[in-house]
């Protein structure tokens, strides 16, 4: 996983709150505590994180927006859901947010630290098997930063290779503008905007040995990385 590990928990329960992050930390996972929603969403907008947990009953701000809204920008962050909710269809409503799990009161804090470890062990060998990526006739190879065609390879910097990355999740869809900014540069102004143009313009320099493939712009609303075939 890259940059430190980070979770944040946002629990409305101070008391819990609390006995959760020293558990968490005791496990070498550092945690931020947020006990509303409205604070939670910023600090998910500010900050680096690895893995989001999510009380059910959070004040301020409607909890399945919360997961809801962070899916919609990040939908790679695992995000669970804890709580006493008891109607089917709202735990039904929170996995479709974009929880993927979901945890009832009272649960055991052990618990919840193994199945953290499982997730981060699925995605530690999901990584392992993306390593490589093929984009029409090109491959590229994430863990060198490599563009690759025709048995030339040019280098990508961090930025370049997670913008493309980014495209390629989203392969033949629009990516919103703001999206792409927040995703990447963790912040929407002027300047990270002039500066995404620029690897925009590069990304296309790099991919024009292939014909098939189009980097667009979406007018008012984003980019559009297509593959015809």
């Amino acid at each position: 996983m890259i940059g430190p590990f980070k979770i944040l928990l946002a629990e409305s329960d101070m008391e819990i709150a609390m006995i959760t992050k020293n558990y968490l930390t005791s496990l070498g996972y550092p945690t931020i505590i947020c006990n509303n929603g409205k604070d939670a969403l910023s600090c998910f907008k500010s900050e680096k994180l690895s893995f989001v947990i999510v009380d059910a009953n959070l004040p301020l701000t409607n909890s399945f927006d919360l997961v809801k809204e962070i899916h919609r920008v990040n939908n790679e962050l695992p995000i669970f859901l804890i709580g006493n909710l008891t109607r089917h269809d709202d735990i039904v409503k929170g996995l479709r947010a974009g929880a993927i799990e979901f945890l009832a009161c009272p649960f055991s804090i052990e618990e919840l630290g193994l199945r953290i470890n499982a997730i981060l062990k699925l995605q530690k060998l999901t990584e392992r098997s993306k390593h490589t990526v093929n984009l029409g006739h090109y491959r590229i190879d994430t863990e060198r930063h490599m563009l690759i065609i025709n048995n030339k390879e040019r280098h990508l910097t961090t930025k370049e290779m997670e913008l493309l990355l980014l495209f390629i999740d989203h392969l033949n869809r629009v990516v919103e503008r703001r999206v792409a900014l927040k995703k990447i540069w963790n912040q929407e102004n002027y300047f990270s905007a002039r500066n995404m143009d620029v690897y925009i313009k590069k990304l296309r320099s790099l991919l024009c040995e292939d014909p098939n493939i189009r980097l667009e712009n979406v007018h008012g609303v984003g980019y559009k990385l297509s593959v015809f075939i």
